[in-house]
């Protein structure tokens, strides 16, 4: 199974927050099924970048990877944020500015 390295490959980023998390729920159920913890593995994937941090069980390692890691960490944010009443949308913080 060897691979032409000669030619550029073409990586195709999601934009889609239900793809995002979609992809999360498949990572994180892989990760269980081999009896890691989801959550301390997906942190040390985020942090140090590190692919090995996800299990290739069902294709993990490789769904994790179509979502850019800032975007990621952003997201989690967002969603932690706003869950607790913290959030603040960009139009109020606009308004609060003037």
């Amino acid at each position: 199974m060897s691979k032409d390295f000669s030619e550029t490959m073409l990586f195709t980023p999601i934009d889609d927050k239900h793809n995002m998390q979609e992809i999360l729920k498949g990572v994180y159920q892989a990760l269980l099924d081999k009896g890691y913890e989801p959550e301390n593995q997906i942190i040390g994937y985020i942090l140090s970048g590190d692919p090995t941090y996800i299990t290739s069980y069902c294709g993990a390692r490789k769904l994790i990877r179509q979502i850019d890691r800032d975007e990621l960490l952003e997201e989690l944010l967002r969603y932690y944020l706003e869950g607790h009443g913290i959030g603040v949308a960009s139009e109020d913080a606009d308004a609060h500015e003037e």
